[in-house]
């Protein structure tokens, strides 16, 4: 996506920090960045596909592809999926989940996809490289189709909607609170014996 302020802000950033340690920026870790949207009909139901390439029911959206942030990444894959352009709103959840097994740890955001009319849903076209079929449902109808982190991601961001205001969360959980003596020793900065 063009974003006329994009190369503004970064020549007014100025020149990149330079690299005190030559080669660190290649060596840092790498995390999955993917957005979705919660997508509705006017009963409230949620928006599920069919994805042709995994067993689990999926909402509109994907990963974002090399320097496009969530928000354009949540578009595009909706707009590819679906065959129409939707409103997308705030973030809902921003949330957190662990490696495991081939994949990096990522990031995953849920935005506010609004509510389709009747005419929009008429409109959707699938792309049948992405998803064979989608209807919509209620997460409680669409859980044993889901990964069980899944189901509260989408459960927070229903949250969300109702008390409006983004969450933050880890595997779908509300974290829990810490103080300092429960952080390991190297991440609030004691040297250990």
């Amino acid at each position: 996506m063009n974003h006329p302020y994009r190369e503004a802000d970064l020549a007014a950033d100025g020149e990149p920090e330079k690299e005190f340690n030559p080669g660190i920026a290649g060596r840092l870790p790498k995390k999955t960045t993917a957005a979705g949207a919660l997508v509705r009909n006017s009963e409230g139901l949620i928006l599920f596909l069919e994805a042709v390439y995994k067993p689990t029911l999926e909402i509109p959206g994907g990963v974002a592809e090399f320097d496009e942030s969530p928000l354009d990444a949540v578009r595009r894959e909706a707009r590819e999926e679906i065959g129409i352009d939707i409103e997308i709103g705030s973030p809902l959840v921003v949330d957190w989940i662990p490696a495991s097994g081939p994949w990096f740890d990522g990031i995953m955001f849920i935005f506010d996809g609004g509510v389709l009319t009747d005419d929009q849903i008429a409109q959707i076209t699938l792309d049948a490289t992405e998803a064979r079929r989608f209807q919509f449902m209620t997460l409680d109808k669409a859980a044993p189709r889901m990964r069980p982190s899944m189901v509260r991601r989408l459960a927070r961001a229903q949250q969300a909607l109702e008390q409006g205001a983004p969450i933050y969360s880890e595997f779908g959980r509300q974290p829990e609170p810490r103080t300092a003596e429960t952080v390991p020793a190297e991440r609030n900065g004691s040297v250990g014996e």
